[in-house]
């Protein structure tokens, strides 16, 4: 019988460093538009969502001016207090890896610990001497080293349902939150915008590494309808909201117990495997997404409940 605190720390190693690569993608996607002609031109507009998606708006704006490119990257990447930044979720995933070492696999230990190691100095500097996108590369690689590593070294038990858990849980959660902001403003599900929306949407499908995928499928100009069904209701694409949720449904199978947790997740996960994008037009589609991102961290509380004996989560 797997310990709750030990559950609790193996849980929050797969949240933490899912949480850091998605954090590297679309800090990656937002640099990218920066160097667009005239993208620089509002860098709000290009920072500013990033932070929503990826970090606490309220927070950033008590500690910045402005969103321009070098504090939003100093905010995703390299601040401390910022649970959301790179060095900081990485940092406490190799804490909790620390705590958890007669658990997990050595290999997976030493993974993410030579990750920390290359990570503990990097400052303003450093990010700017190694080149912006390059160190955003490089920390997707070591998410998929570390997940690699852990699914090939690990014994496919409680602890490892546990790591997996937390990952698909924030994959799922920065999903619905990446769609919730970006249609924020747009509730035409078919018309393909102009050439600044098509980069834009092309972004979002960068984000998820979906971009290959929708011209694979759809082979024709990138409509906001067309990426939600890719998104949300796909079950064969790995960063689908649906695929994630089967993910966790095939998790509580393994752990047993949590009632309420599976009953939770069943609810959504009905609703993506049953609905269809003619569902989400009763309600403006940013308000869906958000709720759907609220109902994923209610689950997450709902875990802490269930498995991780904290009667307050």
């Amino acid at each position: 019988m797997l310990l709750s605190r030990v559950a609790e720390d193996l849980l929050w190693i797969g949240r933490y460093v899912e949480r850091a690569e998605n954090v590297a993608r679309i800090a990656d996607v937002s640099f990218r538009m920066g160097l667009l002609p005239a993208g620089g031109a509002d860098a709000g507009a290009i920072w500013r969502p990033a932070i929503e998606i990826t970090g606490d708006p309220e927070d950033y704006a008590r500690r910045h001016a402005g969103y321009d490119e070098a504090s939003a990257l100093r905010y995703l990447v390299l601040d401390p207090d910022n649970s959301s930044s790179i060095v900081a979720a990485l940092g406490r995933a190799r804490d909790n890896a620390r705590a958890t070492r007669g658990t997990i696999a050595v290999e997976a230990w030493e993974s993410l610990n030579a990750t920390w190691l290359s990570l503990r100095d990097l400052d303003a500097k450093t990010l700017a001497r190694r080149g912006v996108r390059e160190f955003l590369d490089w920390v997707k690689e070591r998410s998929h080293l570390f997940r690699g590593v852990a699914y090939g070294t690990m014994i496919h038990d409680e602890a490892f349902a546990f790591l997996r858990l937390g990952t698909f849980l924030e994959r799922a959660v920065n999903t619905a939150r990446l769609l919730a902001v970006r249609f924020r403003e747009t509730t035409d599900f078919d018309a393909p915008g102009g050439p600044r929306d098509y980069y834009e949407w092309g972004a979002i499908l960068r984000a998820v590494s979906a971009f290959t995928a929708y011209r694979r499928i759809y082979r024709e100009a990138i409509r906001p309808g067309r990426v939600v069904e890719l998104l949300v209701f796909r079950d064969d694409m790995p960063r689908s909201l649906h695929a994630c949720l089967d993910e966790i449904m095939n998790i509580f199978k393994t752990l047993g117990d949590g009632k309420e947790c599976a009953r939770l997740a069943g609810g959504l996960h009905g609703e993506l495997h049953y609905g269809s994008i003619n569902d989400l037009l009763t309600a403006p589609p940013g308000e869906v997404f958000g709720t759907m991102a609220d109902k994923l961290n209610r689950l997450g509380d709902r875990i802490a409940i269930d498995f991780l004996m904290r009667p307050n989560a």
